[in-house]
């Protein structure tokens, strides 16, 4: 056998939704037993046992189809064609939600995730080994926006505000070039059945890389290279956490049923091959962020090219909004920064006092920094809200399109991509700019 034909086996094998399905019920994931074999031994305590589930999300879906809303999970609703030749599969592949339970004996799960705009919910599961359960549903969130909200403003906000603006320049260009690279090569999420899908929220997308795998190798290698020398900590410390995060990101993704072995390890050596290529420049696109008289106005068209570029691979699918959300963050942080640099509202330490040392926490010490977490996080809620009552109906004006559903008009590329550029736009702006003064005007700098 020659070495391209092991490699093609290889990547078979390992590309496997078997595979996925084993590792599943080995952490005691199992798929529903049929609907009729369970109706067949007796028919209402398979009711019974249904009810409580699933009556709701069908009570749901005949609402909405009853209503002339978006149809349920099962339509074809902004599903990317097939690339053109057989070199791929329909983006989010609907591959079917069962909602037939199991022995009452056992534990159950139910939807983890709902998917915003298509409304499809993850399949309900039998689940025997809760703690395993509810430390992957950690570990997936780790690469969610719900953890990026909070993570990168508290770097900026009580860490190292340096430190924090570098992870936020590798993470969006690990992330974006992880989305291209899905809609170019175009590969399925795991067949289900045998697969159970646990969660749904990002099913519509293609699935090779997976992102959260490479956000969740990007974030703890960045973080010890950024920091080690600069803050005084033992580099053992980052040895065991760097392993410990990227494991429980990428093992989350396969224990969700949403990625395959492949994709995870795709998305690790991927992310490997960034940074080797970019972090040596992560230094200089900082500096020129905060200093560079035009910088503004480059890294907006820079950001809004690079979208445009990404949004002609394929047709619309959530991918493009989380493309153009990853996009806008970056563009407001780093315009945030630039603006922040010019008043002198955060000061980096200068190099001469390297190593920082760290700081005993005091009483005070933490009582600031929960009070500018939720300070600041409150200012930054109430202007996405602002930003989202603003920017929906406002598209939906401009490109003549309904906007009595929400959900349903942001399933119009027209709408969602301002919308998420703009809001999350602004949102980044808000963490590196207004918050710091919000800070520095009450005195909690």
């Amino acid at each position: 056998m020659s070495l391209r034909q092991r490699l093609v086996q290889l990547v078979g094998s390992l590309q496997d939704p078997q595979k996925v399905a084993r590792f599943q019920r080995l952490c005691g994931v199992e798929a529903p037993v049929s609907r009729t074999a369970t109706a067949a031994a007796d028919p209402r305590e398979d009711e019974k046992a249904e009810a409580p589930l699933a009556g709701e999300s069908r009570r749901r879906e005949r609402q909405l189809g009853a209503s002339g809303g978006p149809p349920p999970p099962e339509s074809d609703r902004n599903q990317c064609p097939a690339k053109p030749g057989g070199g791929g599969a329909p983006n989010g592949v609907r591959n079917g939600r069962a909602t037939e339970l199991g022995p009452a004996s056992q534990r159950r799960a139910g939807v983890l995730r709902r998917n915003s705009l298509t409304g499809e919910e993850g399949q309900l599961a039998h689940v025997s080994n809760m703690p395993l359960y509810y430390l992957f549903c950690f570990g997936t969130e780790l690469g969610n926006e719900l953890f990026y909200i909070l993570f990168f403003p508290f770097w900026i906000w009580n860490l190292d505000a340096l430190v924090g603006r570098r992870l936020v320049v590798i993470w969006v260009l690990a992330m974006y070039l992880g989305q291209c690279t899905k809609d170019i090569i175009r590969w399925p999420r795991p067949a289900s059945p045998p697969v159970v899908k646990l969660e749904v929220f990002y099913n519509s997308e293609y699935s090779m890389p997976s992102t959260h795998a490479m956000s969740g190798t990007a974030i703890p290698i960045s973080m010890i290279l950024l920091t080690y020398g600069r803050w005084q900590y033992p580099l053992i410390y980052g040895l065991i956490l760097i392993p410990c995060w990227c494991s429980l990101v990428c093992l989350s993704r396969i224990y969700m049923g949403m990625h395959s072995i492949l994709d995870v390890i795709a998305g690790f050596v991927y992310t490997i091959l960034i940074l080797a290529i970019f972090y040596p420049f992560v230094d200089l696109i900082d500096n020129f962020n905060q200093t560079h008289k035009y910088a503004p106005l480059i890294i907006i068209g820079l950001h809004l090219a690079l979208g445009i570029f990404s949004f002609t691979l394929d047709t619309w699918s959530t991918s493009r909004g989380d493309t153009a959300e990853i996009l806008g963050s970056g563009a407001g942080i780093a315009c945030g920064s630039h603006f922040t640099y010019k008043m002198g509202l955060i000061l980096d330490p200068p190099l001469d006092i390297l190593p920082l040392p760290r700081h005993p926490i005091s009483v005070t010490l933490f009582g600031k920094a929960i009070l500018r977490i939720l300070v600041g996080m409150l200012f930054v809620l109430v202007v996405r809200d602002i930003m989202k009552r603003i920017t929906i109906p406002l598209a939906c004006k401009i490109f003549n399109i309904p906007c009595d559903d929400v959900r349903k008009a942001r399933q119009h590329m027209e709408v969602e991509l301002p919308y998420r550029y703009l809001t999350y736009g602004m949102v980044g702006f808000s963490i590196t700019f207004f918050v710091p003064y919000i800070f520095f005007f009450i005195g909690i700098s």
